[in-house]
């Protein structure tokens, strides 16, 4: 059984502020305080980890070391089934500007061209399967760490549709759906994504009764 959170502060160690408003809205109803790596003046550690998992323990660690804290790290991406499951954890990194590319940080309507026009030169025919993943990782000062993980199945689509969310949100469809994560209402995004899924088990492991 793993050691339970309880109430109190919890440093998200996240710098994202998308991903911290996402998570604080989830775990506000148990009563968890949310602090920011960023608000704490934690530097990001660098995420050398290769899977997801790898990389959420790591970030969730760092934090909790630095802080003296209980730690909640988020690592997610998205894999595309005929991209070999890429970008995975190199997501956040398809969207880094290079030094030809203009001013330093991410773009990610940049980020999701490089997804279509690799799609493209794959043909008219192409499978266009692609995950969200997420994972949580909860780490204690001591050293204690809880793992959850969570997936959101859908397609992609071009051109980007939608002016919710953030990241690729704009070109993924979830499965069973026609609108894409950035045009459906934050809340029912919330309800269905790879974090949500996540979160219910986090939730179902440190808050049941």
């Amino acid at each position: 059984m793993n050691r339970k959170l309880g109430g109190g502060s919890l440093v998200i160690a996240t710098h994202n502020a998308g991903k911290l408003k996402e998570i604080s809205a989830l775990l506000v109803p148990f009563g968890v305080k949310c602090l920011s790596a960023g608000s704490l003046g934690l530097p990001e550690p660098a995420e050398t980890g290769t899977t997801f998992v790898q990389n959420a323990l790591l970030k969730a660690r760092a934090a909790a070391e630095a802080s003296g804290l209980a730690a909640l790290a988020d690592d997610s991406g998205l894999s595309v089934e005929a991209l070999g499951g890429r970008p995975g954890v190199y997501t956040a990194d398809w969207a880094e500007r290079q030094w030809f590319e203009g001013e330093p940080g991410r773009d990610w309507y940049m980020a999701m061209g490089k997804v279509e026009g690799m799609l493209q030169e794959c043909g008219p025919a192409v499978d266009r399967t692609a995950a969200f993943h997420c994972v949580l990782a909860i780490a204690w000062p001591d050293g204690e760490q809880a793992v959850y993980e969570g997936r959101c199945a859908g397609t992609l689509t071009w051109p980007p549709r939608g002016t919710l969310g953030f990241g690729y949100d704009p070109v993924f469809v979830p499965a069973g759906g026609t609108q894409t994560f950035a045009e459906i209402d934050p809340e029912e995004k919330h309800r269905i994504s790879h974090r949500a899924d996540a979160f219910a088990k986090l939730v179902a492991d440190q808050f049941a009764p």
